[in-house]
């Protein structure tokens, strides 16, 4: 018998885009899955959206504890012997866990882990673009995260397929990160796998949602906390499988490329991640800002110029993203029209001679 896929879907206040992704994850050419959705305490019309598919989506209503909550509670609601995680904004491509299945090669063992490509996109699929970096490719689990943290490269968290013996062997996600979440949980992940098996030719459509994204920093010290947790876990996890000068020089980088977010706004976190540096062998710079925005720093400040670095491609990003939502809302009318206007001639119904 084919295997088992469960397909858990967390979701907030989602009502607008949830339907998309339950119907990205009903269209999935593997016949064997199950559908849960949790309701994480949403107070829009997100769990009215979800009854309408009846019986071939299983819905969970909980209080509002979070996403990593949520996905523990669907996990654990769950049967399947393969585990597709999908946030309630993201797509799968109609034959992402078919390609993936059919990727394992006799002999492979249950610890395999899946990946595929992801695209970013707005609202108009067609307009994304895969991404395409050094992780796309066959690794084992130590080369994988050498190349996460030594290029500073992410995973889109619904690009893998997660057999339950590794999901076992993980552990569940930390319910009390607010900030990289998913990237803290998949390390754990890749660090239980037996290796990586990279399927191209499908993926996943990754939603871009804005300055209000729960994957945005912003001025929450919360998530500052979540990020130098989940560095550390990155760390404990990747010298656990080796332990090496080349291990230790990636993680320098890696704390290297990190230290912006936390640089003159949490000096404890600063001289915590120098701490780190130092057991590893080195010491951290002061971080640099990108040439664009390099020469506000003498002008303004560190702080003004580490503003603008951050904020400036987010409003950008916003402007991109009202205007493609326009151009989805000005396709689909038109769309109705043309199909509105072939009934109505094929009905002979509204002509010169009716």
């Amino acid at each position: 018998m084919k295997p088992l896929v469960s397909i858990l879907i967390p979701a907030y206040n989602a009502e607008q885009l949830i339907a998309e992704s339950i119907q990205s994850a009903l269209a999935q050419t593997w016949p064997r899955k199950e559908i849960i959705v949790v309701d994480d305490g949403s107070t829009d019309r997100t769990a009215d959206i979800v009854r309408r598919f009846g019986s071939k989506v299983k819905l969970i209503s909980t209080d509002n504890q979070g996403q990593s909550a949520a996905v523990n509670s669907a996990y654990r609601a769950s049967e399947g012997d393969y585990i597709q995680e999908l946030d309630a904004d993201d797509i799968l491509a109609p034959d992402k866990i078919e390609r993936q299945l059919g990727a394992l090669r006799a002999g492979d063992s249950k610890r395999a882990l899946l990946s595929s490509p992801w695209a970013p996109f707005y609202f108009r699929t067609r307009q994304a673009r895969f991404v395409n970096t050094s992780l796309c490719q066959d690794l084992s689990p130590v080369e994988w995260l050498l190349r996460k943290l030594g290029e500073n490269l992410h995973m889109q968290n619904a690009t893998w397929l997660v057999s339950r013996e590794v999901a076992e062997i993980a552990g569940p996600w930390d319910a009390g990160l607010h900030y990289d979440q998913d990237g803290e949980y998949f390390v754990r992940v890749v660090a239980a796998s037996d290796g990586i098996r990279f399927v191209p030719n499908t993926g996943v459509y990754y939603r871009a949602t804005g300055s209000g994204s729960i994957s945005v920093i912003g001025n929450s010290q919360a998530k500052r906390e979540s990020l130098l947790c989940s560095m550390k876990v990155h760390i404990r996890y990747l010298r656990s499988l080796e332990e090496s000068e080349r291990v230790r020089r990636v993680c320098l980088t890696y704390l290297q490329n990190k230290l912006g977010t936390f640089y003159r706004v949490r000096p404890d976190m600063v001289a915590e991640i120098q701490s780190l540096a130092a057991e590893l062998g080195g010491r951290l710079a002061p971080p640099r800002l990108r040439w664009k925005y390099a020469w506000m720093q003498p002008l303004f400040g560190w702080s003004v110029a580490k503003w603008a670095e951050d904020a400036l491609p987010a409003m950008k990003s916003n402007c991109l993203r009202r205007y493609d939502k326009a151009m989805y809302s000005l396709e689909g009318k038109k769309a109705r029209s043309r199909y509105i206007e072939k009934l109505i001639h094929s009905q002979g119904v509204g002509t010169a001679d009716s």
